[in-house]
């Protein structure tokens, strides 16, 4: 379905994307998970065609690099992080405007209109206009937009972003009834549950890169530990901080240490030296292998940065 060969883009001597190569198969629900400013807005912008990369190609379908598709449903459906709608214009009224630019007119427009209204409960509001809409129904809309072509891949970045937990719920059901109908879906997100508990495979970006990729077990046998602890930054941890470092990695966050054992340390060698710099046991969190460890692992830095 999408084929990218050693893709780059720069922006001056800001390097967004660097040579990224990924195969994404016909009905798989990929996720890029990444921080904000790992590249993961260019790499869908690139994806979507909005722009050229530097260098490398990219391919979607059974189209050759950088063509042109004819065929709307073999264009993607490209769902931005900002809404892309006007505030002025009722729901029908923006979703007839960009049915018009893929290319749909008449009949087939007013049942596309009238199809996708309905997937996203939104049929009752048609006529009225988006700023009267809440974050999650203009979000569900902006949704509702890519679809009209009925495309067989959906580009969604981060189309959660600023909504509430039950907005959110009613996205993924969309999406993952969407992708069981058999439209392939690329979903970037910083949030490692979303991207756990949508996607097949997942890409882990930082600073333009792939540093890693599969599912989300193939990717925590990456890690050479099975917990990780976390505990506060103050003096009395710095400490032990110092002493950790012979037993597996410390790394230093402003409000935060997280340590991630060598493998055959032990938890009790651990808890030893907390109980000899006297330290209680409530400064302390263990957390079992995540995406968010791995990150940790690879970069040095949480996911949140």
């Amino acid at each position: 379905m999408l084929s990218l060969k050693a893709v780059t883009k720069k922006y001056g001597g800001f390097t967004a994307v660097d040579g990224i190569t990924l195969d994404i198969g016909r009905g798989e629900f990929f996720g890029l998970l990444g921080p904000n400013g790992a590249g993961k807005s260019t790499l869908i912008s690139l994806i979507a065609g909005l722009h050229t990369p530097d260098s490398g190609s990219v391919s979607v379908g059974d189209a050759p690099p950088g063509a042109k598709h004819r065929n709307a449903c073999h264009r993607p459906g490209l769902v931005p992080q900002s809404i892309a709608l006007y505030e002025e214009l009722t729901a029908e009224q923006n979703l007839r405007f960009f049915g018009e630019l893929q290319g749909l007119y008449g009949t087939k427009l007013r049942y596309r209109v009238g199809e996708v209204l309905e997937a996203v409960q939104l049929t009752s509001r048609r006529n009225d206009r988006l700023n009267t809409f809440s974050g999650g129904m203009q979000r569900r809309l902006n949704l509702a937009a890519a679809l009209l072509h009925q495309p067989e891949l959906l580009l969604c970045d981060e189309p959660t972003a600023g909504v509430d937990p039950q907005a959110r719920n009613a996205i993924f059901d969309m999406l993952e009834s969407l992708n069981r109908g058999g439209t392939t879906i690329i979903y970037s997100t910083h949030y490692m549950e979303e991207a756990a508990r949508l996607c097949s495979r997942i890409g882990i970006m930082h600073h333009g890169r792939l540093l890693a990729g599969g599912t989300v077990a193939e990717l925590l046998t990456r890690l050479p530990f099975d917990e990780q602890i976390s505990f506060p930054v103050t003096p009395a941890t710095a400490a032990l901080a110092a002493q950790l470092a012979g037993l597996g990695k410390v790394i230093s966050e402003p409000e935060q240490y997280h340590f991630l054992p060598s493998a055959g340390s032990r938890l009790s060698t651990f808890f030893t030296l907390t109980e000899s710099h006297g330290l209680p046991p409530q400064l302390f969190t263990l957390q079992r292998s995540t995406l968010e460890a791995l990150f940790l692992h690879l970069t040095g830095r949480t996911l949140r940065e």
